[in-house]
């Protein structure tokens, strides 16, 4: 499976209009009702959204070898690569016209030297970063203030399956293009490759070009950031109806957080918890796969303070509810430092309700605080980039001369993919993963884009 850039499409939103009064003969007009109903049309709406949607264009530099993707020639002959510019097109949204800041996806200008906008009416200006998230695909650029028009944000939490939405971007470079369609599902997760996932899902089709794009209901406010399209198949396989959009309220969180701190911080629980198994289930009187099983509580966390205990089934957090360890993980991710959740709890049989304050994810994790014999290591998530590409696994940033994780083999960065002692895609999940400290401890790693094991001793 690939998850791919983005793009949209086709459905019919329908708006009401005021009963025509006809053109004076002087004038020619098509006509504005068959059969005696008013024909809809999306266009005095587009009038005001279309101009604050831009094309995006980013330059970067890369290196290319006269071997193409082969390892081994690229490597036995560096001095032979040569650099040149590649280009991408994306689209964004202006949203602040007073200080010229516009939305567009993560993905369009990651690594981007130069980025350089082009307006509705033509004009083409240059583009600063302001900041970007990699695990939400959003970034922030400013543009000089000056003719600009902004969209007002929308409340996607008010969005319902059924609405119509439209959607503005730039297909395939070719031009600012309107397609439409419903809302298919909100709040969807499980997209393979797309860290941090609240998506709106739309059956409109999309394509690449359209990644950064403005998704608006049909009073033309931004409810969505269009980000990707999803096809087993690939892109060249078609449309298949199922797109996806970063949700307004998340875009507004994130970019608030962008202009203010220059980075996310992302709230946490403070617990590592497993999923429930079969087995569990039965013990603890749930269904396999119901809730996440609480294994530690760490000193000092919002859960602690919360009265949060191990063996916990946490059920769900602010009504969203808990399928298993990833979701927890998803909507923590999702949530800022000093968030308040509300956990439904089920203990020894009853359900509670408890309150926790978010605290800051530190990011990192010290070898030590998981296993003593990865201690000096220090371990930290994998690069978005590499998350998009459906890599799974943690990345070690660190090791210190003369530890264990050094005698272990352990190296600066190193991918840790898989251990002998169950699956993990985060920091927490491998937290939670290895606990088995009297057991062997092998780890799967990839080095130089070399797979290998190392035995942990």
């Amino acid at each position: 499976m690939r998850f791919r850039p983005l793009a949209l499409g086709l459905a019919i939103g329908l708006v009401a209009m005021s009963p025509f009064v006809g053109p004076s003969p002087a004038q020619a007009a098509l006509p504005v009702q068959v059969g005696g109903q008013v024909l809809p049309s999306l266009a005095p709406m587009l009038a005001k959204v279309t101009p604050a949607v831009v094309s995006v264009q980013a330059q970067s530099r890369v290196r290319v070898s006269p071997f193409g993707s082969d390892p081994v020639f690229s490597q036995m002959f560096p001095g032979l690569t040569q650099s040149r510019i590649a280009e991408s097109l994306g689209s964004g949204v202006i949203v602040d016209a007073e200080r010229g800041l516009v939305i567009t996806n993560h993905h369009v200008i990651e690594g981007a030297e130069n980025v350089s906008v082009q307006l509705a009416d033509g004009r083409a200006l240059k583009a600063t970063f302001v900041g970007s998230d990699p695990q939400t695909d959003i970034a922030v650029m400013r543009i000089p203030t000056g003719g600009l028009q902004a969209l007002p944000l929308g409340d996607s939490q008010a969005l319902r399956v059924g609405d119509f939405v439209v959607a503005v971007g730039n297909p395939f470079g070719i031009g600012q293009t309107v397609t439409s369609g419903i809302v298919s599902a909100v709040g969807r997760t499980g997209i393979p490759g797309a860290g941090y996932q609240n998506f709106i899902q739309t059956d409109a089709p999309i394509n690449p070009g359209n990644s950064g794009g403005a998704l608006v209901d049909l009073n033309g406010r931004l409810i969505g950031i269009n980000t990707a399209t999803f096809n087993p198949r690939g892109s060249a396989a078609g449309n298949i109806g199922l797109s996806f959009a970063i949700p307004s309220d998340l875009v507004k969180s994130v970019t608030r957080q962008l202009l203010t701190q220059g980075t996310v911080q992302r709230g946490s629980l403070g617990v590592d918890a497993r999923d429930v198994t079969a087995a569990l289930a039965r013990q603890l009187g749930v269904q396999a796969g119901e809730g996440v099983v609480v294994t530690r509580v760490f000193p000092g966390s919002g859960a602690q303070r919360a009265g949060v205990q191990v063996g916990d089934v946490i059920l769900s957090a602010n009504g969203t509810r808990l399928n298993g360890r990833d979701a927890l993980h998803n909507f923590e991710g999702l949530q800022a430092v000093g968030d308040d959740v509300r956990l439904e709890v089920l203990r020894d049989g009853k359900r509670l309700t408890l309150s926790s304050t978010l605290k800051a994810d530190a990011g990192t994790l010290a070898g030590a605080d998981v296993d003593p014999r990865l201690a000096g290591a220090t371990l930290a998530a994998l690069p978005a980039k590499l998350v998009q590409q459906g890599v799974v696994g943690i990345s070690v940033s660190a090791v210190a001369a003369g530890s264990r994780a050094a005698a272990n083999g352990l190296r600066a960065g190193d991918l840790i993919v898989a251990t002998n002692q169950g699956p993990f895609d985060s920091l927490s999940s491998f937290r939670a993963t290895v606990n088995l400290r009297n057991q062997p401890l092998a780890l799967e790693v990839i080095r130089g884009g070399q797979r290998g094991q190392l035995l942990m001793r």
